[in-house]
């Protein structure tokens, strides 16, 4: 089992920056592919950024050229460093693990095993 647990949320105003982490516990996440999801109210849950075991990474349209996903394999964490935010990126947003089995990176939540508890972002025009 893979627990993880998201930090580096809270409130910034628009055209301002947050990094998140996302910490992994448990057994060791190098071979999963890892995923940033974010859900804002009334919306379903959308991929935001995802990063292989190898570093290569994707990104939703709209966080492509403003959110930088990265991980470090020794730490067993994640981040999402989101740069030039607007209010429409205000969501809690959430780490998730693959089970490690995926040969593509996927993109939909429902291809994730494993999920942190979430982390509030609100971006302040």
């Amino acid at each position: 089992q893979v627990q993880l647990v998201e930090s580096g949320g809270g409130l910034v105003q628009a055209g301002g920056s947050l990094r998140l982490s996302c910490a992994a516990s448990g057994r060791t996440i190098s071979r999963n592919y890892m995923a940033w999801f974010r859900q804002a109210p009334g919306k379903e849950r959308e991929f935001a950024a995802g990063i292989s075991w190898s570093g290569t990474s994707a990104y939703a349209s709209s966080a492509k050229g403003r959110f930088t996903i990265s991980r470090d394999n020794a730490k067993n964490t994640v981040y999402l460093q989101m740069n030039s935010l607007k209010p429409e990126d205000t969501a809690v947003y959430y780490c998730a693990a693959d089970s490690g089995t995926a040969r593509i990176m996927p993109s939909t939540p429902a291809r994730y095993d494993y999920w942190g508890q979430g982390t509030q972002v609100t971006v302040s025009s």
